[in-house]
């Protein structure tokens, strides 16, 4: 085994001052370093190997730390893991982890991640992130997914209480970039066992991050406090960080307005403008790595209209993009005419053809696809849209009504709570649904593997040409082209209607410092954050 020695020196020292909030010379800290949140939606599970959504993992992000953390430009840096080795053949990692503690004072050991990469992969788990242990690409992460095989035999071994060792099936390059996402984060299996599904309610939840969970309102809010047993303790400026859920972004902007949220990460539909003359100092819109799409259930229980291409051609056709992120959205968001967001680190984007039309031209084809399709005045399309709450996903969705409407085809529009709508997607219980892709690490296998045959995949799309593209991009030694290729095929296919690509047009109180604004991940830790004295 070769040691990159100066490579992991380096890295853990050169990181040390990202692991904390460091105010700059001449600023005062403010007396009340407590930070308030806003989240649409309420938090769905606190548990890391459970959870599937954008908003539980910024919480849980707060209350656990994996192998690995990301900087504040979305770099990979010493988390729990101090240091690590990579063999010569780039299969064996070799993790050194540093002296910690979980909240209850017991120590964090190599055997609390074995245990819950292991939990993650179990079918027993029914964990909706199983397919994230496979992507990593950990040896017999597969055969265990699909219950072939027993999790113990997973490619992931405690050598000793501070020596993690995986193995994996095979070179993978953005395995490291996977470490800091919530399902790779290590698990309290004593607390699990002893306390069931209630072992993440305040009081009980113990976890290895910079905070613990004081309290939990669910739907209202959450509020973590500061883990005096965190390694990093001692550092840490911002004693509170507190989740508020506010469904209507109206009433959320209204409440930092008047003092009662300090960040507001997704602006309502068209403020970004004014709020950014009237509050310069506090309005910001950054890419962000999502892609929001419309997507098609392409299994035996979705539509038999929908199995045909040129239907789907058609619904793709006629969504106006420039109108959706000019006329509605106006936060800095972009068009999309694929998948994976532009921003993505080292992603080529694909010529597609249809981005070159104009819009009247995507109009006019779609309205001759569905007619090749059999569907017209006498035999209307029905379709049935299904979104979660919001008022600017409702926006969206009764323009898309309308695009479609031009072509020819009737749209009912359904809404549901967050939760209901993702079990809905899980279960395949759609027609058509707004959905939106959040990259779980900064490359484009993230968003590309979603459509996999065995990736979380909610359409149920399938296709072995764009599966073996994947499969030789995860080996590439410049996957770039390979990722091209998928895109254009995905496109081809149209599984999906693509409409835009995410900008956080978001509000941030003038005196909170230490958000992430160049990391495209957006992945935040209140522990790097302070408030200064005004």
């Amino acid at each position: 085994m070769t040691k990159l020695f100066i490579a992991t020196a380096l890295a853990a020292v050169l990181a040390l001052p990202a692991f904390a909030a460091t105010p700059a010379e001449g600023e005062q800290l403010a007396e009340d370093q407590s930070l308030d949140f806003w989240i649409l939606d309420a938090i769905k599970s606190l548990d890391p190997q459970l959870t599937s959504s954008r908003t539980d993992s910024d919480l849980i992000r707060q209350l656990f730390e994996g192998l690995l953390n990301e900087d504040a430009k979305g770099a990979m840096i010493p988390g729990a893991a101090e240091s690590w080795e990579v063999s010569e053949d780039g299969l064996t990692y070799t993790f050194h982890l540093r002296e910690a503690k979980w909240s209850n004072g017991d120590p964090v050991t190599a055997g609390d991640f074995v245990y819950a990469w292991q939990r993650a992969a179990n079918p027993a788990t029914a964990s909706e992130y199983a397919w994230f242990i496979e992507l990593m690409n950990i040896t017999n992460a597969a055969e265990i997914v699909a219950g072939e095989k027993p999790p113990e035999e997973l490619g992931a071994r405690a050598v000793d209480d501070r020596t993690l060792e995986v193995t994996l099936s095979k070179p993978t390059p953005y395995f490291l970039k996977t470490l800091s996402h919530s399902t790779t984060y290590p698990a309290p299996q004593k607390v699990i066992e002893a306390e069931g599904d209630a072992w993440t309610q305040p009081g009980k939840l113990v976890g290895n991050g910079a905070y613990v969970l004081e309290s939990h309102e669910l739907g209202v809010q959450a509020t973590a406090v500061r883990n005096e047993n965190y390694w990093d303790a001692a550092n840490t400026i911002m004693d509170r960080v507190t989740f508020v859920t506010v469904n209507d972004q109206n009433i959320g902007l209204t409440r930092y307005l008047a003092g009662e949220i300090d960040w507001m990460n997704t602006l309502p539909a068209g403020q970004f403008p004014r709020l950014q003359k009237e509050y310069p100092d506090q309005a910001v819109s950054t890419p962000w790595a999502c892609s929001y799409s419309y997507l098609f259930n392409l299994s035996d229980k979705g539509p038999e209209a929908l199995k045909d291409l040129r239907v789907r051609q058609a619904l793709s056709y006629a969504v106006d993009r420039d109108i959706i992120v000019e006329r509605i959205l106006q936060g800095g968001q972009k068009p999309a005419y694929y998948w994976t967001h532009w921003a993505i680190e080292g992603f080529e984007p694909p010529e597609i053809e249809m981005a070159g039309w104009t819009q009247p031209e995507r109009v006019e084809k779609a309205k001759a696809l569905l007619a090749e399709a059999g569907y017209g005045p006498d035999n209307p399309l029905s379709l049935t849209i299904q979104y979660n709450t919001s008022e600017d996903h409702k926006k969206l969705a009764i323009a898309v009504q309308q695009f479609w409407k031009a072509i020819g085809v009737n749209v009912t529009l359904n809404n549901y709570e967050w939760k209901v709508h993702i079990d809905r997607l899980n279960n395949q219980d759609f027609e058509v649904a707004r959905y939106a892709w959040c990259g779980d690490y900064n490359e484009a296998s993230t968003f590309l593997d979603y459509f996999r045959s065995g990736g979380y995949n909610q359409g149920k799309y399938s296709n072995p040409e764009y599966d073996a593209l994947l499969d030789q991009a995860a080996t590439a030694e410049n996957p770039a082209e390979l990722y091209r290729q998928a895109e254009q095929l995905l496109i081809a296919d149209m599984p999906l209607a693509p409409a835009y690509h995410y900008a956080q047009a978001q509000m941030i109180n003038a005196d909170l410092r230490g958000v992430p604004l160049e990391n495209v991940m957006s992945s935040w830790y209140a522990k790097d954050m302070y408030r200064v004295a005004e």
